[in-house]
């Protein structure tokens, strides 16, 4: 991507950027860190030790994993992400590789098309687009200098909806829009 003092247009508004190619960068902030375990009930407990708090603990819409979302702080978030038993996934794959640890860093992006738009103007290959009713993804290849498998997601308007505190899930108490 292009160096942050020359991509910022400072007489905007808002804080999107330009890459050379003209793509827009829409707006960008982290929102978790990812970690697969094995169980996320023996991972929890240093997780509480550690001050966070447990948001909300379901099932992925494939059915392949559960991930539970912790707050730690005013603003930090941890996921931890565990294979259901008996299904093979990408986090099986991944935890038989390499065992527990470190698997993603999530962005919030306010515009997916436009996010991936910009990536792939630079070059970035940007993998695994799905769109649920309550959020999409769409994943930066651990293939790039950072080594870092990025998830880029952006929230849609029924992801509060049926969870509990829906003020504390995103960053701020709200989450990016367009």
């Amino acid at each position: 991507m292009t160096d942050s003092a020359d991509s910022v247009d400072s007489d905007s508004a808002d804080s999107n950027s330009a890459d050379p190619s003209g793509a827009e960068t829409p707006e960008i902030r982290v929102d978790h860190v990812g970690i697969a375990v094995r169980s996320v009930a023996d991972a929890e407990p240093l997780l509480e030790l550690l001050g966070a708090e447990k948001l909300v603990h379901e099932e992925d819409p494939t059915g392949a994993f559960r991930w539970a979302y912790y707050l730690l702080g005013d603003a930090s978030r941890v996921e931890l992400v565990e294979p259901i038993e008996g299904e093979d996934s990408f986090l099986t794959d991944f935890l038989a590789e390499n065992g527990a640890g470190m698997h993603h860093v999530t962005l919030e992006v306010a515009d997916m098309d436009a996010a991936i738009a910009a990536l792939e103007a630079e070059g970035v290959r940007v993998v695994d687009r799905t769109d649920y009713d309550e959020w999409a993804e769409a994943f930066v290849s651990p293939r790039n200098p950072t080594g870092v498998l990025w998830q880029l997601m952006e929230y849609r308007d029924p992801f509060a909806e049926g969870r509990p505190d829906p003020d504390r899930l995103y960053i701020g108490g709200k989450r990016l829009t367009e």
